[in-house]
């Protein structure tokens, strides 16, 4: 998927673990891992918002396009 999740650089910026970040916007570790690894098909946005809101970033910040990932999805297939 050319949309990259890029949670694992904010919270090494933020000096946060995972598990404290579930604790402060209400998310199972289950979820959280699966967003930060790249394996959700879907992100809400109050998921989005809450994790904006904590983080003090912005949504460009957790998320951007790889084109090219596509592109080598495609000549794999």
């Amino acid at each position: 998927m050319p949309i990259r999740v890029t949670l694992d650089r904010m919270l090494l910026e933020r000096r946060m673990s995972l598990t404290e970040l579930c604790d402060r916007v209400g998310i199972t570790m289950a979820n959280l891992s699966i967003l930060k690894t790249g394996k959700a098909k879907a992100v809400r946005f109050s998921t989005l918002e809450a994790l904006c809101k904590e983080l003090d970033c912005q949504p460009g910040d957790l998320l951007s396009f790889d084109e090219d990932e596509e592109e080598g999805r495609d000549a794999a297939e």
